[in-house]
């Protein structure tokens, strides 16, 4: 069933809403300069959804529409694009490779069927590649390789097998590479796909199809004949269906094996997400992509293929996730929504679960960069874009009515195992987006008081946006503190609260966001005894507090066996008591982490309120923690430097300076990698640093590794300066 839909607008063509299995829900994802706008950009133009190619470098591409994008030539915000491509509709999303913008790529992947992974042929698997493919491997997302920049197939294939332990499964090999490369071999069906230039200007929508024959060249038939077989044995190895069709009936000529046949065991295969298919191109030099829009298709799973299993209690009700806000001068915010089942309509009132409030939704948009068509209904597997929804945020589930949750409730209920709650809501509420902590904070005052509530409301709107930044007002000194994942975020909100909201704002100094731990196990106990009014409240609680190394860098609560009587609602009061105080620890009053808590004993006299409970277990959390002394904890980064043999030398003994470890010293090319971790407070102003060191003739990339005890003489001095004594 198909629903054609006029997008106005000098560059739109049709756009088909289909339903069912001919859906692509898929994000494009890659680490910085890998060639992922690029690759996104000759997708539309192919399949006619621009007219002209944009280019990065020009900041004219449809997905990178920020100015601060355009300006710097990097993707800062995940941006949504819908087209069709042979009778199927791609909802795709392109996602920033800078380590600053990680959580665009964790929400997109949240909400999508599949992705692709763009890889610098010449480069590999490099730091963002492996932090985007976990990404992808938490949330099971099936993905295709594709191998841009076509020059090191070997290379590339193997840091695909070493560093992301993956099963690379490849289906094209390349006809000449680097500057020479002009085509691939389609391994599935033995054909040659070549793209002849004829002009510098020439586009590469039209390539030449051939069968591959022995009078093609020798080496590029060797190559193929031997990559098909290894293909057709790896297929046979992961799919069982596969190999039981090669044993009954091509065992004695595997040649013969039928494209259809291998092809549905790829797909198989990698719906399992037992191999990764790859393909290869250059999408600067407009080759390879429509074969891989023809692999998107091919391989990656429909919405109905991948199973969501709180989604099957709604059965044909509206259930849907929020998983991205946008601020819309005119229209306010436009909040993302993935519909998982049932269909949305505009002008219809939804129940958003988390929030408990109905919302009534004003338009329907599909969503195009950041121009967008206004449509009446949208099915389920479609991602769209929502008006209206003033109090919904990210990670938020949007069903129809609170009759609609109560009724899927029910039904989960009757299949729960027994000894969960009645009425419990917490199994049909979508798991939402898992938020970084930041690593990096500073001040932010206006140019004058009376922009103070310009700015505030600058910095909501910019929050709701982007759960990655978060702004908090110091306790002692009243300013209101910006916290971000590195120097670039903290940049470029700064530039938007400028452009968008006209407001001047003086940035303090960056500064590190530490973390604290304690070193000792402690117990303690205390009583609160307190009458407020004619009523009287006392709590007594016992607790312990000890390290927990285990913990991956969280902070637990445990209770004792004696406390099992406790009610749902004290435990509740008494594990707000215990996180209030993991939020500042007793040092300097950063975050906790690695503590683990243990509530040995809590007596409460009838008439006391739960909010005593909390307070009274706050407080013995305090005297615990002092006793058991603090350390601190500073973030450790992950290094990577691309450089030039002549200046490794220097780069070396700058990294020495900044307390640096070199772990690793790779040769790629004619450059070399230097691998190695460096705290986070030695990196402040790198990248001016780097190009002055090498001559602009390097790039870097970082990545939060961990967070490690600082030694003692460097926690002095933290200690001092934070005091205000240096």
């Amino acid at each position: 069933r198909m629903i054609w839909v006029r997008c106005h607008g000098p560059n739109y063509e049709q756009i088909a809403i289909t339903v069912g299995r001919q859906i692509r829900n898929i994000g494009i994802m890659a680490h910085i300069d890998a060639g992922k706008t690029t690759t996104t950009e000759r997708m539309l133009y192919y399949s006619g959804y621009i007219r002209a190619l944009g280019d990065v470098d020009d900041g004219d591409t449809v997905t990178d529409f920020m100015a601060q994008e355009r300006e710097r030539g990097i993707t800062i915000q995940s941006a949504a694009v819908t087209f069709d491509w042979k009778s199927h509709r791609i909802n795709l999303i392109d996602t920033p490779g800078h380590v600053d913008f990680t959580l665009e790529v964790e929400r997109a992947l949240r909400v999508l069927d599949g992705a692709v992974a763009v890889f610098d042929a010449s480069a590999g698997v490099e730091a963002q590649t492996l932090t985007v493919w976990r990404q992808a491997e938490k949330h099971h997302v099936p993905c295709i390789c594709f191998l841009n920049k076509m020059d090191n197939l070997g290379f590339s294939i193997q840091s695909i097998r070493d560093k992301l332990k993956a099963n690379p499964v490849l289906l094209q090999t390349p006809i000449g590479s680097g500057k020479n490369f002009t085509g691939v071999v389609d391994l599935i069906t033995n054909q040659k796909l070549i793209w002849k230039q004829k002009s510098v200007g020439d586009d590469g929508r039209a390539y030449e199809v051939k069968p591959l024959n022995e009078l093609d060249d020798a080496a590029v038939l060797q190559e193929a004949k031997g990559a098909r077989s290894a293909l057709i044995e790896q297929v046979a190895d992961l799919d069982d269906e596969f190999a039981e069709l090669l044993l009954n009936d091509f065992i004695e000529n595997l040649d013969a094996v039928p494209s259809i046949k291998l092809q549905a065991a790829v797909r198989r295969v990698t719906l399992a997400r037992k191999g990764v298919p790859v393909l290869l191109g250059s999408s600067l030099k407009n080759k390879g992509v429509q074969p891989l829009l023809d692999a998107i298709t091919a391989y990656l799973p429909a919405p109905n293929e991948r199973h969501h299993d709180l989604v099957q209690w709604y059965k044909d009700d509206l259930c849907a996730l929020a998983f991205k806000v946008l601020h819309d001068k005119q229209r306010g915010p436009l909040v993302f929504l993935r519909i998982y089942s049932g269909t949305l309509k505009a002008q219809t009132a939804v129940h958003n679960i988390n929030r408990n409030s109905i919302e009534r939704m004003s338009r329907l948009l599909v969503p195009f960069a950041d121009q967008h068509v206004e449509i009446p209904s949208m099915p389920a597997g479609n991602i769209a874009l929502t008006v209206g929804l003033k109090q919904t945020v990210t990670g938020d589930t949007i069903v129809l009515s609170k009759a609609s949750a109560a009724a899927a409730a029910r039904r989960a209920q009757n299949k729960a195992d027994t000894g969960k709650k009645r009425g419990e809501h917490a199994s049909v509420i979508l798991s939402g987006v898992e938020v970084p902590d930041p690593v990096f904070f500073c001040t932010i005052e206006p140019p004058t008081m009376a922009k103070q509530a310009d700015l505030e409301n600058a910095l909501n709107c910019l929050q709701r946006e982007d759960p990655s930044l978060k702004v908090r007002v110091d306790p002692d000194s009243g300013q209101t503190v910006l916290c971000g994942m590195g120097e670039l975020h903290i940049e470029i909100i700064h530039d938007r609260i400028r452009r968008e909201y006209g407001i001047e704002t003086h940035l303090g100094p960056l500064q590190v966001a530490y973390r604290e731990t304690i070193v000792q196990h402690v117990s303690t106990t205390d009583t609160l005894d307190r009458t407020i009014g004619e009523k009287r409240h006392v709590v007594t609680v016992e607790l312990s507090v000890r390290p927990a190394a285990d913990a991956g860098g969280s902070c637990q609560v445990e209770f004792e066996e004696q406390t099992v009587e406790l009610s749902p609602e004290m435990k509740e009061a008494v594990e707000n008591g215990v996180h209030s105080s993991y939020l500042q620890g007793p040092l300097l009053g950063y975050p906790l982490q690695d503590v683990s808590t243990l509530i040995q004993s809590v007596h409460v006299e009838s008439g006391t309120s739960l909010a005593m409970v909390s307070a009274c277990v706050s407080r013995c959390m305090l005297k615990a923690l002092k006793l058991a002394g603090g350390q601190v904890l500073e973030p450790v980064m992950s290094l990577e430097v691309t450089v030039g043999e002549d200046y490794l030398g220097s780069v070396l003994g700058d990294l020495a300076q900044r307390r640096g470890t070199v772990r690793d010293i790779q040769s790629r090319h004619d450059n070399k990698v230097l691998l190695a971790t460096v705290p986070l407070a030695e990196m402040m102003g790198y990248s001016t640093i780097l190009r002055t060191l090498t001559s602009g003739n390097a790039t870097f990339s970082l990545e939060l590794d961990s967070y490690e005890a600082m030694n003692l003489q460097d926690q002095n001095t933290l200690l001092k300066r934070m005091s205000g004594l240096l």
